[in-house]
């Protein structure tokens, strides 16, 4: 697929209200010994990790500060999911490896993050991607989903003019995919995080000019009585 229908299919989903996420933090995406598991060519790593912080945009806001928006995933964001039909895939597209469905793919949180292991067996394609899992030349996986409910934090520090905005994600409404990435920008994590960054910055900057609003109105307010008072005098 040429690369742009598919950045045209990506940005589409991600209008829709799915994004995607690379696991960074903690990749150990591996390929198992086959001699030890029958044959069967199994794969297995963490879609996304709980707890732990990860950078998704900075820039330096109207005020002067340097702000850093990050995010993180709580550890029961995916106690209600929709997981009924999960399935696993090479950059969030082209034939199903594994499915969850048909019991080739286990989606399991742990102490972790979001545990997956897939059994690529099963597909005329998986022993191509299971070798390049087990020579390193795919190294992460990703997760494409929709978010139902998440909370902003803000760390200031006004001696160094830094803003530390946390944004994490506290319910997962529906598991659409898990895949193993290859090129990172490829598979349209970053164009999702830049989305979700922007989000957030849209909310800074909606709060920022009604705290301007607010302000005006206040020093109207003060030069209004200022100017009452010295015309009764």
């Amino acid at each position: 697929m040429p690369m742009s229908e598919k950045l045209e299919k990506i940005l589409k989903k991600i209008e829709a209200g799915r994004q995607f996420r690379r696991n960074d933090l903690h990749p150990e995406f591996r390929a198992l010994d086959r001699e030890a598991n029958g044959g069967d060519m199994i794969v297995e790593g963490h879609a996304t990790t709980f707890d732990e912080e990860y950078d998704l945009y900075t820039y330096d806001d109207w005020d002067g500060y340097r702000v850093t928006v990050a995010e993180k995933v709580d550890r029961n964001a995916f106690a209600e999911t929709d997981m009924s039909d999960v399935i696993f895939l090479y950059d969030h597209e082209g034939r199903v490896m594994a499915r969850n469905r048909n019991n080739t793919l286990t989606i399991q949180p742990d102490n972790t993050g979001l545990f997956i292991r897939a059994n690529l067996s099963g597909s005329d394609l998986g022993p191509g991607l299971f070798s390049d899992i087990q020579n390193g030349y795919v190294d992460r996986m990703s997760m494409q989903f929709t978010v139902t409910k998440d909370s902003r934090t803000q760390v200031r520090d006004d001696e160094n003019r830094t803003l530390r905005v946390i944004r994490t994600i506290e319910k997962v409404g529906k598991l659409y995919d898990v895949s193993a990435v290859g090129i990172p920008a490829n598979d349209g994590t970053d164009i999702s995080a830049r989305s979700a960054a922007d989000g957030v910055i849209q909310a800074l900057e909606a709060e920022r000019l009604q705290r301007l609003a607010k302000e005006n109105r206040a020093k109207a307010l003060k030069l209004s009585i200022d100017l009452s008072l010295e015309r009764e005098k």
